[in-house]
């Protein structure tokens, strides 16, 4: 069956040469964007009922935009001046670009890692008597706090975001020939939405191998997947698939 439309579970892309905009000028395909789950803070209050008072720290883990935004927020929220002596840890360069919307550059201690979590193990090493604080979600990557506790650091992590799933009733009676997902929450983000949701002919594209299992064990069929060798973005995965159905 020829593929005509995406719904992909993602904001859209902001930027005007996104590889989805390619694919929909490039077959003829409709692709529309809608988050099937968002960010929402936690206030101040809740954070400090975790027992975290900001000035015990003097460095602070950042994984994404979501911790940098949700530190600044709650700092501001509980009236805390973050001093200039704080080190910051980012896990990638973007995360320390995107630090520059709240800092001032070069007064900061800013340590960057390259992509992963685990490449920010070795700075983090480096400074082992500080007093780190992790900016997380409530849905936190089970490697970080395994290496942290190998790394045998004083560490605290805090929830200062959480993930939650969008309401979507309004897609109750539109049909896509695809949705792609992007996470394990995604898939449970369809499910809550949508409990008797049927894939009949829809085909299920996932990316990453937690989300792939989520969608397996909803009974889902994986059509398209990916990072592969041959299709390391989802973009990729859908080109090639499309290639294939649309001929």
């Amino acid at each position: 069956m020829k593929v005509k439309t995406i719904l992909v579970s993602q904001p859209e892309p902001k930027v005007e040469n996104s590889p989805y905009f390619e694919i929909e000028q490039k077959y003829k395909v409709k692709i529309d964007f809608r988050p099937f789950i968002h960010v929402e803070g936690v206030p101040a209050k809740d954070v400090r009922q975790q027992k975290i008072d900001l000035n015990n720290f003097t460095a602070v883990i950042l994984t994404s935009r979501n911790s940098v935004d949700h530190f600044f927020r709650v700092a501001e929220e509980m009236r805390y001046k973050v001093p200039e002596t704080l080190k910051y840890f980012c896990q990638s360069e973007a995360i320390a670009f995107y630090l520059q919307k709240y800092v001032v550059y070069r007064k900061r201690k800013i340590y960057v890692g390259q992509k992963d979590f685990a490449d920010l193990a070795p700075l983090i090493k480096k400074y082992k008597d500080e007093k780190f604080l992790l900016s997380a979600s409530d849905q936190l990557n089970a490697e970080v706090p395994t290496i942290l506790g190998e790394l045998k650091v004083d560490w605290t992590p805090g929830t200062f975001y959480r993930t939650v799933m969008s309401d979507l009733s309004d897609l109750a009676d539109v049909k896509y020939d695809v949705l792609a997902f992007f996470s394990p929450t995604g898939i449970k983000s369809l499910f809550m939405n949508f409990p008797d949701f049927t894939q009949d002919n829809t085909r299920i594209a996932v990316f990453g191998t937690t989300t792939q299992k989520e969608a397996l064990d909803h009974d889902l069929r994986v059509d398209i997947m990916a990072p592969s060798p041959e299709a390391p973005s989802m973009t990729m995965a859908l080109e090639k698939y499309i290639q294939k159905v649309n001929k």
